[in-house]
């Protein structure tokens, strides 16, 4: 990390507003005005709408995150964790990769660290479940997949092949069902490829403790949606919750018991927790508290936005927040970003105000919802081919940077010609493994092999 004597903008965070509120800060500062320093414990950010269909093997998983050493080659990218803040003295602690943790003077404090996945003490989640938050996710959950169907083809045990074979997705919000929607279609392509696998020999399940799925697109696309999944062989259990899952026995409130050896957890979100030992004001979820500014409550040098910010929705009406979609997280820090070099300067303060343009979600190839906002009270609604049409551009032009806009582009007319790849890719999460089954003393082998709980 260099030293500098110019003001410093520290910003928490290298995610979706992160990202964006830096490279902003970057394009309007001035030359040598300010030092823009960016800390996150990935070297990238992750376009998350994008991970259902990297999960799904319709676009590549290095195309769906940015490199923020290369979109913010201005700033002074630090690969860590900020542990703590203190307002006083204006300085944070980052806790770096390896090494002692150290301290960072700033002036000026961007809050962007998003929000993490939100869980419940159930018995046997954090051993067997698998979440949906990260790349890393996504590309774990396809080769478990597929995994799966390479041991229920290789098996005459029924037991084993039934649990191999039975996948289950807590939430129904546009991450559970869009990720259930690729999941299934991808296993419906790779089963043609196994000579003992058929998708009637599968089980997919979503439970929602709602009464509805994707309530983000309305409740009349939302029960095309239902209706569209179990037209497909999903089974859909709302008003219910998983109780446990010990050892991949799903037991659902609603009395339903299955054996899973795939238990997927989407089940919504909260702002990350780290946020309670930063000192800053808090809402009743956890959320830094801000004005419409995107300032922090009670600060002048402090904003903060995204998923880990309660922003005051104007163009809702009073009492109303901003919800958490990527729709508000991008236009949110281009605010962000004007006003931090505002506030630099001594200029007014802007206010946050964006109206609801609609919302979008695919469900598989060619499968998707779509509600498009005309108006108060206009909202045009689409489903099937043509919404999953929207879904893709609407994302694709979303996606960061020219660079993995074309990338993203590119991997989907491919797919229009090429076949959708069935390998399973497992051995990547231990790729030293054969060479230390050769090289380890047989002693050390059998110690290492016993079974071990998969983390989340």
């Amino acid at each position: 990390m260099s030293t500098t004597e110019r003001p410093r903008i520290l910003v928490v965070g290298g995610g979706y507003v992160g990202m964006y509120a830096a490279r902003r800060i970057l394009k309007k500062m001035r030359y040598g005005e300010a030092t823009v320093t960016v800390v996150d414990p990935r070297s990238y950010m992750t376009y998350q709408p994008f991970l259902p269909e990297a999960a799904a093997g319709s676009i590549s998983p290095r195309h769906v995150v940015v490199p923020l050493r290369r979109v913010l080659s201005k700033a002074e990218v630090l690969t860590g964790r900020v542990t703590s803040i203190d307002q006083d003295r204006k300085v944070a602690t980052v806790s770096p990769l390896v090494g002692e943790p150290y301290e960072v003077p700033f002036d000026y404090l961007v809050i962007a660290l998003g929000a993490v996945s939100r869980t419940f003490p159930i018995p046997g989640l954090a051993e067997h479940g698998i979440g949906m938050k990260t790349v890393e996710e996504a590309i774990g959950l396809r080769n478990h997949v597929l995994e799966q169907l390479d041991k229920a083809d290789s098996t005459n045990d029924e037991e084993v092949r039934r649990k191999a074979l039975t996948f289950v997705f807590v939430g129904g919000g546009f991450a559970g069902a869009e990720t259930i929607g690729e999941v299934e279609d991808m296993a419906r392509d790779a089963c043609k490829y196994y000579n003992n696998v058929r998708r009637e020999d599968m089980r997919f399940i979503l439970v929602d403790a709602a009464d509805k799925i994707l309530p983000e697109v309305g409740p009349q696309l939302g029960r095309w949606g239902l209706e569209h999944l179990q037209k497909r062989g999903v089974e859909v259990y709302l008003s219910t919750s998983m109780e446990s899952c010990v050892d991949g026995h799903v037991v659902l409130k609603n009395g339903l018991e299955v054996d899973s050896d795939t238990i997927v957890w989407t089940a919504g979100v909260k702002p990350n927790p780290a946020l309670a030992r930063f000192g800053l004001p808090l809402g009743p979820r956890g959320h830094v508290d801000t004005e419409p500014t995107l300032q922090v409550k009670g600060t002048d040098y402090i904003w903060a936005a995204g998923d880990n910010a309660q922003i005051p929705d104007l163009a809702a009406g009073e009492g109303k927040w901003c919800p958490p979609n990527a729709q508000h997280a991008l236009r949110q820090a281009k605010v962000l970003g004007d006003n931090v070099i505002s506030g630099m300067r001594g200029f007014p303060q802007t206010e946050y105000k964006h109206a609801n343009k609609g919302a979008v979600a695919g469900l598989g190839l060619h499968k998707g919802v779509a509600m498009i906002v005309l108006g108060k009270k206009m909202k045009l609604k689409i489903k099937g081919r043509l919404a999953w049409y929207m879904h893709r551009g609407y994302h694709g032009l979303a996606m960061p940077t020219w660079n993995r806009k074309i990338r993203v582009f590119a991997d989907w007319t491919l797919g229009m010609f090429l076949k959708r790849e069935v390998v399973s890719l497992g051995a990547m999460e231990n790729p030293r493994g054969e060479f230390y089954e050769a090289a380890a003393p047989v002693s050390a082998v059998a110690e290492d092999s016993r079974p071990k709980a998969r983390a989340s």
